[in-house]
């Protein structure tokens, strides 16, 4: 049986499954505290991913590995963070153009709103391949196009973000944990949009 089979580190395929699922709690709250300084959110995403990548992989990754990988991500990441506040601020402004009554407002305000989806989804996957060195310019070009012609894998991450909203409206402190799910879900999309 599944449940049962032992892997090499003598842990059966339940235990390894639960102790991913905890990894990804653990992450998720790293990744909310390198998230703090506003525009690090692209960085703590990319470490995040990478540490999941090692541990599911059993290549080990503890906390300083985490901070060694957030502090490389930041170099380009911070600029990326930087883009995805001005999009929020210009979608703030479409809706408010659309309550306003302003003719054609509620067409421009849906498209801004599925623009921002498209761009956050956009963005956790080309944090989910993020590696030591790469460019955050490539990453999201890339990310754009996987983003579109993987629809499947968008509406997954997708999912994900609406359990991290869902998780803050019904217990604030399990949406930090639920970012690493997100994570998860992020880099788990993109190894199947690899592999297929």
């Amino acid at each position: 049986m599944a449940g049962t089979r032992v892997k090499a580190r003598g842990e059966s395929a339940l235990g390894e499954r639960f102790a991913v699922f905890a990894e990804c709690l653990l992450t998720g709250v790293w990744i909310a505290v390198a998230s703090l300084g506003v525009v690090t959110y692209p960085a703590a995403f990319a470490a995040g991913a990478r540490h999941l990548r090692r541990r599911t992989a059993h290549e080990g990754g503890n906390w300083r590995e985490f901070a060694a990988d957030f502090r490389a991500a930041l170099r380009g990441g911070w600029l990326a963070g930087l883009v995805g506040w001005v999009a929020v601020a210009a979608v703030w402004v479409d809706v408010q153009a659309a309550r306003a009554g302003i003719p054609g407002g509620p067409l421009v305000g849906a498209v801004g709103v599925v623009a921002l989806i498209g761009l956050v989804v956009a963005g956790l996957r080309a944090a989910a391949l993020w590696a030591p060195g790469a460019r955050w310019r490539t990453l999201l070009a890339g990310a754009g196009r996987r983003t579109v012609l993987d629809p499947a894998g968008s509406f997954l991450i997708v999912g994900g973000l609406a359990v991290v909203a869902v998780s803050a409206w019904f217990a604030a402190p399990l949406a930090i944990a639920v970012l690493g799910a997100v994570a998860a879900a992020a880099v788990a999309v993109e190894e199947r949009y690899l592999h297929r």
